[in-house]
């Protein structure tokens, strides 16, 4: 085996093996492994992302628990570190949250600017290489290999100067996952969170996973956990052990996959073409809605936050999908295909208008959202034709209020459909 290779990640000095603190600044974040500078495979992730952007822009609850939400029957969209101590998880209800931890600071999401930090972290990772394949709006794979020359020194090290100087620059941490494939790249980022640099090498991968449980696999969730729990494989070590025809014939062709995660085997590119599916915005009610014009008011609503998200991404899309759900928990949805792409607000909501008027008959509904898919550039977006002569004006019109409300925040520019406050959301 090789001797340990040692690297600080504050200073970016390369100390002796073994040290426990840095030689040259003192620091005690001395990372310290025998692979550490053949691995080039990395995942990012930024540490409890929309709740540090607000504890950044806000000094005054910088060191209290903040939960990044809103509304009694909404979710948690992400909570920071010091609510997490309470038992707050993202995707937990709001009531519950609150109950957990009474003296949280409840901030609502402004998902605009989330999106405009995420896009300075992104190209800064892009500066990197250009192998980075985008896995939500804080978090991506990089794949660094033969970037040494360009970067002067190892993946490693160009990863430890990229952490430091998103917290310099954007008041924001990430947490690095540093392997040979995505799999184990993933599963390191989450290791040593927040302001973590975790490296797992092929050597100890096996070892490593053996006795860990089958939920850590990354997208066998709840479901799948519960069916190869029942088949007798408890940790990943039960999946090590097993032969991979056996596994094949007791859980399908997912068998062959597992097996090869198991034993640390992810042959998957980092792949930059990774694309946006869809693009959507939706809001839950304190109490069920039945009124359709208190149902309109907030599906337009909605509408501007995703328009305002193709804009940014740079995207536009054909097809128009509401999302309706019921006081006792059923699922609509509907779609629409427009005749061409779009980016606007008004037609994103004129079409959900549209399916809209069919399911507002008197149900009430306790959550409603838009969502536009069948993406495509932007500049396939809204040219109109012969037919539709109205969109140059419809496009000029929202370009003009986009501008306003950049220069005077969204308060200065408000649609009449949206004057009334109506029934409270998160």
């Amino acid at each position: 085996m090789s001797a340990p290779l040692a690297l600080c990640r504050d200073c970016l000095a390369r100390p002796a093996a073994g040290a426990r603190r840095c030689q040259a600044c003192g620091s005690p974040r001395v990372l310290t492994h025998e692979e550490l500078d053949r691995l080039s495979i990395a995942h990012i992730d930024c540490d409890a992302f929309y709740a540090a952007v607000e504890k950044r822009d806000n000094p005054a609850i910088r060191d209290k628990p903040v939960i990044v939400g809103g509304g009694t029957r909404g979710v948690v969209s992400t909570c920071c570190y010091i609510a997490r101590t309470f038992g707050v998880r993202s995707a937990m209800p709001m009531f519950k949250a609150l109950a957990l931890c009474p003296d949280a600071v409840v901030v609502r999401p402004d998902m605009a600017k989330y999106a405009e930090v995420g896009r300075e972290v992104r190209a800064r990772m892009t500066a990197l290489t250009p192998l980075v394949e985008p896995i939500s709006i804080d978090e991506a794979f990089l794949d660094l290999t033969g970037t040494e020359r360009l970067h002067g020194g190892s993946p490693a090290l160009t990863l430890a100067a990229f952490a430091r100087s998103i917290e310099k620059d954007l008041g924001i941490t990430v947490s690095v996952g540093l392997s040979y494939c995505k799999f184990l790249a993933k599963m390191a980022s989450d290791l040593d969170k927040p302001r973590g640099f975790a490296v797992i090498g092929e050597a100890e991968a096996q070892d490593f996973l053996r006795p860990l449980g089958v939920g850590a696999i990354w997208g066998i969730g709840k479901v799948g956990e519960e069916r190869l729990k029942r088949e007798g494989y408890h940790t990943i070590g039960d999946l090590q052990r097993a032969d991979q025809g056996e596994l094949l014939r007791r859980i399908g062709p997912e068998g062959t996959r597992l097996w090869k995660l198991a034993h640390g085997k992810d042959d998957r590119a980092v792949s930059p073409d990774r694309e946006t599916k869809s693009v959507s915005a939706e809001t839950t009610f304190n109490t069920d809605v039945s009124d359709p014009h208190d149902l309109a008011r907030d599906l337009f609503r909605i509408s501007e936050k995703v328009s305002a998200r193709l804009k940014a991404a740079g995207i536009s899309g054909r097809t128009v999908t509401l999302k309706l759900k019921t006081g006792d928990f059923k699922l609509r949805t509907r779609a629409r295909a427009l005749p061409a792409p779009t980016q606007l607000a008004a037609r994103i909501f004129d079409a959900g208008r549209q399916l809209l008027e069919k399911e507002a008959t008197g149900t009430r509904f306790r959550l409603i959202g838009i969502g536009v898919s069948d993406l495509a550039e932007a500049d396939e977006a809204d040219h109109g034709d012969l037919v539709d002569t109205r969109a140059h004006r419809d496009k000029a019109q929202e370009a003009a209020v986009d501008a306003l409300r950049a220069k005077f925040g969204r308060g200065a520019v408000v649609k009449g459909i949206t004057f009334d406050e109506g029934p409270k959301k998160r």
